[in-house]
């Protein structure tokens, strides 16, 4: 082994220096250069984003909750499940899930886990997401919707057709995806999830504290 060589898996990924080319609402822009093993110098372009949650809500027919909401940028209505972003700093990401669960949907639940932690396309942001399962639904006062949130419709469908639904490519949104195959892996082999509470290290909080930092500048 050379002197700029190291063992896989032991290289230490420095970032040699960092520009911000763009930083907008609900994302920043930022070019790194990173030291390669064998001492190689690149640059990669990473995106800062917000945290996001979602919730994988079942009633009492045993249902998931879905939402059917218009995505600008691929210019068509997917089947979602109800879901935000943590863009408030501090805010708890469990509180986060049950405000959009009322927002979106009207509903409120009992009964809360972590489903699933997903790092949504690591190769270029830091953006992750938290689904939780919820149980035990009611209804509660829902805001008036605005923006493409007045457009939703809300449709219930049982795990299995939910599941099939992804399969057949009907169910396209990732978070929507993910939270429909854990939620029947869980219950196909009796998994426990974790608490609501659960630790969450993946949690992204650089670009909020991007936002603040220049929110004291001004």
């Amino acid at each position: 082994m050379t002197e700029n060589e190291t063992a896989a898996g032991s290289h230490e990924f420095e970032i040699v220096s960092s520009r911000t080319v763009y930083s907008g609402a609900i994302l920043a822009l930022r070019l790194d250069r990173v030291a390669m093993p064998g001492g190689k110098v690149v640059e990669r372009e990473v995106i800062e984003h917000h945290a996001a949650v979602a919730v994988a809500a079942i009633d009492a027919n045993d249902e998931l909750v879905l939402i059917e909401q218009y995505r600008h940028p691929i210019e068509d209505r997917l089947l979602e499940l109800p879901a935000g972003l943590l863009d408030v700093q501090g805010e708890d990401p469990l509180r986060a899930a049950q405000r959009e669960l009322a927002e979106e949907t009207g509903l409120a639940a009992n009964e809360w886990s972590v489903l699933v932690d997903v790092a949504l396309s690591p190769g270029f942001t830091d953006e992750a997401l938290r689904i939780y399962a919820a149980r035990d639904l009611y209804e509660v006062d829902r805001p008036e919707p605005e923006h493409e949130e007045a457009d939703l419709r809300i449709f219930r469908m049982p795990v299995g057709a939910a599941v099939r639904a992804a399969l057949a490519g009907e169910i396209v949104n990732a978070t929507a995806v993910a939270g429909v195959l854990a939620l029947a892996a869980a219950r196909a082999d009796d998994i426990p999830l974790r608490p609501a509470d659960a630790p969450w290290p993946g949690q992204p909080t650089g670009f909020l504290s991007r936002q603040a930092r220049s929110r004291s500048e001004d």
